[in-house]
């Protein structure tokens, strides 16, 4: 009954299925739930905390629910009644990776024990309690008892089975904390299974308990005693890793109730779907693909490159948590793989690949509610400065003179200016996959003469400079006028991640070979702080923290944790070391540069995981396809917008005209002039609007590439500047809520049942601007709803129209230049945003 971890490196296949088939997965657990009526009740309400109650009924076969004392009618948690609700497996694993991407499949399952006795439910009080490392509010309550099989070959009299214990403790007014554990699988006698055992003394008990509070992140999940086997580049560079003790279970499940009905938001940054009831939803952090299902892309994408296209599920940002139409949330703590799956319509079951799991259920009677209850312990952003959102942050590459050349054209325009974001400071180089960057961050000397100057003057104009950086390095063998050699300057210090024979791991990426910066080596991050302070020492104001998705899953770092735990986890680090220098370099700028310090230094991340909205200044959405299409293209950004603000995500934006270009035969997908102006529109309504000239800038249309181009940017970075007076509000109400500036109508309006089914076609920015976007080519009308619920007429920026109507679709116009744009007829912020629109002569 060993269990092994194979890792398959698919990095450098050239011919590829281009039709992956999906990968074998853990199949949804379903057992039975037993209770002994002699010796547990027929019916009980136990405290959880002071705030909190878990009832237990053994109606229909048993089963728990918990509810808040404010409401407690109304269940925010339930079990299926006459179900186990905690199961366990023992199960290979199989991971395939290639470029970024991890596919994670469940292999031979060696043991599933799905059924559940019920030996005893308790509360635990403090006062009770010999450990003082339980630190729950008391009282807690705990549920203990048996897992199983049945084995169904008569001919064998035996069975496995394990103990468990679950522990419901109260976190904070609004949150239930729940802990699974188990023990060991054994086999035992069938009848030994089935009979209630007596209990043997509490205190034995709540050393268990205490045991349970002990595991903590670093170690949760983590295979003991297992032996690494390199295989040979011709077996596909095969990994087998082998439990070659007595394994505990690998696969932890609970599974609790769901209705027909209810919808699922959430999981972090989804790119296909907002309502995710129905889906298989894993959680891990990797590249997004390119197409995702769209076609022809996805089958050219995973012709030339194993799996690259990605699938509807994968994404830079994925976060264990959801909220329901029926105002239930939960997320899980920790870093282990986890799926969620949500495919039968009357249950959950989240699927931890790990040995226990932790995680909160949250209590709240709206969708702003539990958002704000989610972001009090994960965290909120800082507020950001007024720089980054009072104008455009003009993303181009080229050298000293060409930005020279675009200022000029921009202030002839009058076009509010935030930042220069200058991508190829560092230089750049041709690959196959278009114009990339050299990976050692220092300034191109050549590419950008007189580069201090450069951005003295651009700061005498009110106008930062903003740069890009990544936790990678590549070797600079080949690129003359180098100052510092920053791969070889790691190597010597020793903090890059290493192979599993002690040397440095150079990971495939994109178009070439890097060393990745070993993020948990003491060293490490002072020594990144150190070259990001030379960035700033000359006059850098912010930066792009790019990547973060790509640590190896068969890594070994210095910490010596579970690289597959440690995945999750590392963007979590990169953004923690970023975040860390700022708020140091602006301690220390206080008293010295005030002005300087209030200003404060932005950077902006792509890959993220729970907690990292408390740590990133910013986000954007990473790699989009320059397309219309829904899986990958410009209506996935919005998607992505809207599904990250759920999950804490509360400053998110995307690149204008999207990034992935694409010129094989047959197969072209360039940014049409239409494309980018559409595009303009959509994020002149987002938190940040920000260019990029993509990957291949020659095959796309740029803002630059002519006067429409050019005019439709300035106008719209007017019309973004024109509301930047209610951005400063939303983004100081981020920073204390955890609210995202832009907004899902299901935040407001939970109970409008239209409202619930909307995916791209509209969104909100706080409460009290209605943008409809143009996603679609050459379309000119759009359908808007307008929200039952509403107490006041929503006004057509353009034409000043009122709609009065709810709970139906209208047809609005919408020629390019002239978005869907509403207002609340009579707010001041509607007000002051039509004014200001009028001083810039727009209306």
């Amino acid at each position: 009954m060993a269990s092994t971890l194979k890792i398959t490196k698919k990095h450098h296949k050239h011919i590829n299925n281009p039709f992956p088939s999906k990968p074998k997965t853990l199949p949804l657990i379903q057992g039975t739930l037993i209770f002994n009526p002699q010796t547990i009740p027929s019916s009980q309400i136990y405290n959880i905390g002071h705030d909190f109650q878990l009832n237990w009924s053994s109606n229909n076969g048993g089963s728990f629910s918990i509810s808040h004392n404010s409401q407690p009618s109304r269940s925010i948690w339930a079990t299926v009644p006459g179900r186990a609700f905690v199961s366990a497996a023992v199960a290979d694993t199989e991971v395939e990776e290639s470029r970024g991407s991890f596919l994670i499949k469940d292999k031979n399952i060696h043991l599933v024990c799905n059924h559940q006795t019920i030996e005893d439910i308790r509360v635990i009080k403090e006062s009770d309690h010999q450990d003082s490392s339980f630190s729950a509010q008391s009282p807690a309550v705990l549920i203990k008892g048996r897992i199983f099989n049945v084995n169904e070959n008569k001919k064998k009299n035996q069975s496995y089975g394990a103990k468990y214990w679950m522990v419901f403790d109260q976190k904070n007014s609004n949150q239930v904390g729940f802990q699974v554990r188990f023990g060991k699988p054994n086999m035992e006698q069938p009848q030994k299974l089935l009979s209630p055992r007596s209990y043997n003394g509490y205190r034995g008990f709540a050393r268990k308990v205490g045991r349970i509070r002990r595991i903590r992140i670093g170690w949760c999940g983590y295979i003991r005693n297992r032996v690494v086997i390199a295989v040979s580049p011709a077996q596909e560079e095969n990994v087998v890793m082998k439990n070659v003790a007595s394994p505990d279970f690998n696969r932890i499940c609970i599974t609790y109730s769901s209705e027909k009905n209810e919808r699922f938001y959430g999981f972090g940054e989804q790119f296909s779907h907002m309502d995710l009831k129905g889906k298989r939803v894993p959680i891990f952090v990797q590249e997004q693909g390119i197409g995702r299902g769209d076609q022809p892309i996805t089958f050219a994408a995973n012709l030339v490159s194993y799996r690259a296209a990605g699938d509807e599920s994968t994404t830079y940002a994925p976060s264990p948590f959801y909220m329901t139409s029926k105002m239930r949330s939960v997320y899980l703590e920790g870093y282990n793989y986890s799926v969620f799956d949500l495919t039968k319509h009357d249950c959950v079951q989240i699927q931890v690949h790990g040995d226990m799991m932790e995680g909160r259920i949250l209590n709240g009677n709206s969708p702003a509610e539990l958002i704000e209850h989610f972001t009090e312990t994960i965290g909120r952003p800082q507020q950001l400065p007024e720089w980054i959102i009072s104008g455009a942050v003009v993303g181009m590459q080229g050298g000293t003179d060409k930005v020279r050349n675009i200022l000029e054209e921009l202030q002839a325009k009058d076009t509010p200016i935030s930042a220069f974001w200058l991508q190829d400071w560092v230089g750049q180089r041709k690959t196959v996959i278009g114009s990339q960057l050299w990976w050692n961050w220092e300034v191109d000397s050549t590419r950008y003469s007189g580069w201090r100057q450069l951005i003295k003057d651009l700061s005498a104009q009110r106008i930062k400079v903003m740069t890009y950086c990544n936790p990678c390095l590549a070797p600079m063998d080949e690129k003359t006028n180098v100052r510092r050699n920053l791969f070889e300057e790691a190597m010597k210090l020793d903090i890059l991640v290493k192979d599993n024979k002690g040397g440095p791991y150079m990971v495939p990426n994109t178009a070439f070979d890097v060393g990745m910066l070993d993020l948990t080596h003491p060293k490490t991050t002072s020594w990144f702080k150190q070259i990001l302070q030379e960035m700033v020492d000359d006059g850098v104001r912010g930066w792009m923290a790019d990547f973060g998705e790509g640590l190896p899953v068969d890594a070994c770092l210095y910490s010596g944790e579970d690289p597959i735990t440690a995945h999750n986890r590392y963007p979590e680090i990169w953004a923690k070391i970023n975040r860390e220098f700022v708020d140091e370099w602006r301690s220390n700028c206080v008293g010295e540069e005030k002005d300087d310090a209030q200003e404060a230094l932005v950077f902006f991340m792509r890959a993220g995981f729970r907690n990292s909205p408390k740590w990133a200044s910013l986000f954007w959405e990473g790699d989009q396809m320059v397309s219309w299409q829904a899986n990958d293209g410009i209506k996935s950004a919005v998607v992505g917008l809207l599904s990250s603000g759920i999950s804490g995500y509360a400053f998110n934006h995307s690149d204008i005209g999207g990034y992935c270009a694409v010129n094989l035969p047959f197969f072209k997908y360039q940014r049409s002039e239409q494309l980018l102006l559409r595009w303009m529109e959509l994020n002149a309504f987002t938190t940040v609007f920000r260019t990029h000239e993509g990957n291949k800038p020659s095959s796309n249309t740029q803002f630059y590439s002519n006067h429409t181009t050019l005019s439709h940017f300035s106008r719209f970075a007017k019309i973004y500047n024109a509301w930047k007076f209610y951005r400063i509000q939303l983004v100081k109400e981020a920073s204390e809520k955890g609210l995202p500036v832009c907004r899902h109508l299901f935040l407001h309006y939970p109970e409008d049942e239209h409202v619930q089914t909307l995916t791209y076609e509209q969104f909100l920015v706080g409460t009290e601007i209605l943008v409809v976007p143009v996603l679609d080519k050459d379309k000119d009308v759009v359908k808007v709803y307008f929200p039952k619920g509403e107490r006041c007429p929503w006004k057509h920026v353009w034409t000043g129209k009122l709609h009065s109507e709810q709970g139906f679709e209208n047809r609005v116009e919408a020629p390019i230049g002239y978005p869907a744009i509403f207002v609340k007829n009579g707010s001041e912020i509607g007000e002051t945003f039509l004014n200001n629109l009028r001083e810039y002569k727009i209306l």
